[in-house]
């Protein structure tokens, strides 16, 4: 009787985690998986209906059309904001709270080393300086601990970001804050209704954005929206997006600078369309992750993100992990990536050293940095922006996208399987 119900655990065992029984499909054996992932976007006759109706209307453009003023409202009451302003895009967003805040030449932000390059970007088009602040690599999310080290008197704000869909560090942020009288933009790009504390991200600092390109997790090919609880500042982002006109003006005065990053009623027809299914798929993503992490955990060598306490509500724009190849008989990671794509499993390394990028060199080498901060100030940069942990996150970093949640429970039980069995045979595999 002990033997049975032995081999009956065992069994179950083998089911719950999936059989790693054959070779890895390099090394000839049948992939574990052969078909795809869900694809991306999901839309119906919903969409379809929805941009007819804004392309019959002949009111494309926000100034003469309703649409995207009513996509701002719907935006904000999801997250429980008192205003929303729809932009062209995740980038133009930042860039229209980095003006209306007076953020400039001679200033410098805090920003993350582990993100989308965006997020530099748009201090380098307002002559900024961003100043990167370490990884904890354990939540791949910019490491608060180290953050009050980096200020200077030039510090203009801390703009974290959420990456991935996890929540930054906000309690020990928003109280540096505090104490330093420093804005806080929180780069919201890739967390749409992620929360902290059952509070949606975006809705603590003095404004967030996010961003609705094609991979994001609420998408509409391209568009971005801010996000702020002070609607006098949102009336001053809706002046700078809309070629420095405020709501209902009709004139041709120009009281502060501006540019025409204007979301199109089609984008914004598209988004409300979208936001149908946006919670029955952070829900699937959220059960997923919660159940391939509770199987990756079992492999040595295999370390999913973690998230804060304070984190109660990961969205999941990727699942992020990350790989020892010492546990792997020394596979690198790359070999070990072309594994998984061989038995059906897409995965990508993630960033670089966002920090150690040559585009922060050739701004710095031009005409107008120079004369801003001057070669000495510069030559201090490089040395203040070192980042070790994030180099060696960098070289560990695993990525899935947010599609490969949205499949039943056995896409995980597949991934897991793929692993597992890549680590049986990493030996050979390290040595072919």
């Amino acid at each position: 009787m002990q033997r049975r119900d032995f081999l009956i655990g065992t069994v179950a065992a083998t089911a719950a985690h999936g059989a790693v029984a054959g070779k890895p499909a390099m090394l000839g054996g049948d992939p574990v998986r052969k078909t795809r992932f869900p694809s991306w976007p999901v839309f119906d006759q919903t969409e379809e209906r929805a941009v007819s109706d804004v392309l019959r209307s002949g009111r494309w453009n926000r100034g003469t059309g309703g649409v995207t003023s009513r996509f701002e409202q719907e935006y904000a009451k999801a997250l429980g904001a008192r205003a929303c302003l729809a932009t062209a895009n995740g980038t133009t967003a930042l860039l229209t709270a980095l003006n209306v805040l007076g953020i400039g030449p001679g200033d410098e932000v805090i920003v993350p080393p582990y993100t989308f390059v965006a997020t530099t970007n748009v201090l380098l088009q307002v002559h900024a300086l961003p100043v990167f602040v370490d990884t904890d690599p354990e939540t791949f999310q910019i490491d608060a601990n180290k953050i009050e080290a980096a200020i200077t008197p030039r510090t203009a704000a801390i703009m974290p970001v959420h990456l991935g869909g996890n929540a930054a560090n906000l309690d020990a942020i928003l109280e540096i804050g505090r104490k330093r009288n420093l804005p806080v933009i929180e780069d919201a790009c890739q967390a749409h209704l992620a929360e902290w504390r059952g509070r949606p991200v975006s809705t603590f600092g003095k404004c967030g954005a996010f961003s609705f390109q094609a991979s994001k997790n609420l998408n509409s090919g391209e568009g971005g929206a801010l996000i702020s609880n002070d609607t006098e500042l949102i009336d001053r982002c809706y002046a700078f997006h809309n070629n420095s006109r405020g709501r209902g003006g009709t004139d041709f005065s120009y009281r502060e600078k501006g540019l025409n990053v204007r979301m199109p009623e089609f984008q914004a027809a598209l988004l409300l369309s979208q936001m149908t299914r946006l919670a029955q798929q952070m829900r699937a993503r959220e059960e997923n992750a919660a159940y391939l992490s509770s199987l990756l955990k079992e492999i040595p060598g295999i370390r999913p993100a973690r998230s804060y306490p304070g984190c109660t509500r990961n969205a999941y724009h990727l699942y992020m992990f990350r790989y020892d190849s010492a546990q792997f008989s020394g596979l690198p990671r790359a070999k070990f990536l072309k594994a998984l794509a061989a038995e059906g499993i897409p995965a990508q390394s993630g960033y670089s050293p966002l920090n150690k990028e040559p585009v922060f060199e050739q701004t710095f080498a031009s005409r107008g940095y120079q004369r801003i901060y001057g070669a000495r100030e510069i030559a201090q940069w490089r040395e203040r922006n070192q980042c070790p942990a994030n180099d060696r996150l960098c070289q560990e970093a695993v990525w899935f996208t947010q599609t490969m949640l949205l499949g039943p429970r056995q896409d995980m039980d597949d991934i897991a399987t793929a692993v597992r069995r890549i680590q049986q045979h990493a030996d050979t595999l390290a040595k072919g």
